[in-house]
């Protein structure tokens, strides 16, 4: 099951075998400025994988954001499974990913061709 409102994603699978996993999650968004990084997103991940507690809260700056919010989240969520099950990449399996860059992209007014700081590049 997946449900998406703007600032709102909610996520949940169910293993299919031994080897597979279980999550409920909540992904909750909203612009933000950092004193530091300028405009940019805050996140909140939280909710269940495979019945450990997931509280998971990160910023990325605007030039940061849409290139890798999804790698970011998939990463954090990855790091509650026991080796050698692989979380797979949050973007692959739902379209509603489409409708939160898209609503992100609007939250921070980003345009094509929209500087990046070059501490970020690295």
């Amino acid at each position: 099951m997946a449900q998406y409102q703007p600032g709102h994603v909610h996520i949940e699978r169910t293993a299919l075998n031994t080897n597979d996993h279980s999550y409920d999650l909540c992904i909750d968004y909203e612009a933000v400025s950092d004193p530091s990084e300028g405009r940019g997103i805050q996140f909140r991940m939280h909710g269940h994988i495979e019945g450990k507690a997931v509280d998971e809260k990160f910023f990325l700056a605007k030039d940061q954001v849409l290139p890798s919010f999804l790698m970011q989240l998939s990463r954090k969520a990855q790091s509650y499974l026991p080796a050698p099950k692989k979380f797979e990449s949050l973007g692959s399996p739902h379209k509603l990913y489409d409708y939160m860059f898209e609503d992100i992209r609007q939250k921070l007014d980003v345009k094509s061709g929209d500087s990046i700081k070059p501490e970020h590049l690295g």
